[in-house]
């Protein structure tokens, strides 16, 4: 088999080298990679986000699986893209990568079905989570934006100052107007 991994990071090179072990791959091949990947794949410059370049990679490689792993082509359907084109692939859909993509998604799914998880509320409004909050008075309080924010969306605040400077916080990748908040239990 002619295996692409999509990516570039630690995940992306423990999956190249268990499956450089398997007899039946011969060829792999990584993009973008990095350079300790390059010593276990060839390497090509497309970005992990680029749908439409891996898809036309992967059709100019004539590759027999593709290995999507990060969250962000996940979310962003490439996937989908992919196995529309008749290109074996492993990895969720753009619905499926939901669960992940979205923390109100995933919250709500969790509360529809019954699966246990700490207490939330949804708000579109940082004064009005900051009320709520404010309300509640029970610390410490996670404030987590909703999307992909590559581990970076969330602060756990110990007390009301954190609280609302986590609510204004601008380092989030995602727009900071979504919040989720439950209690850290």
């Amino acid at each position: 088999m002619k295996i692409l991994v999509v990516g570039g990071g630690g995940r992306e090179h423990a999956i190249i080298r268990k499956l450089k072990e398997s007899k039946q791959v011969d060829a792999l091949y990584c993009a973008p990679g990095n350079g300790g990947i390059s010593k276990d794949a060839e390497c090509f410059p497309v970005k992990a986000t680029d749908v439409e370049g891996m898809v036309a990679l992967a059709k100019q490689l004539a590759v027999d699986l593709v290995f999507v792993a990060p969250d962000d082509p996940l979310a962003a359907g490439m996937v989908d893209a992919l196995n529309k084109e008749g290109i074996m692939t492993f990895g969720p859909t753009k619905d499926a990568a939901q669960i992940e993509a979205s923390k109100v998604f995933s919250k709500n799914l969790m509360k529809e079905f019954n699966i246990p998880t700490a207490s939330y509320e949804v708000f579109d409004d940082p004064a009005k989570a900051l009320s709520y909050i404010e309300e509640k008075n029970e610390y410490p309080v996670v404030i987590k934006a909703d999307g992909l924010a590559l581990g970076k969306g969330v602060i756990i605040a110990a007390n009301h100052e954190e609280a609302k400077e986590g609510l204004h916080e601008k380092r989030y990748s995602v727009p900071a107007a979504t919040m989720l908040l439950w209690k850290n239990s």
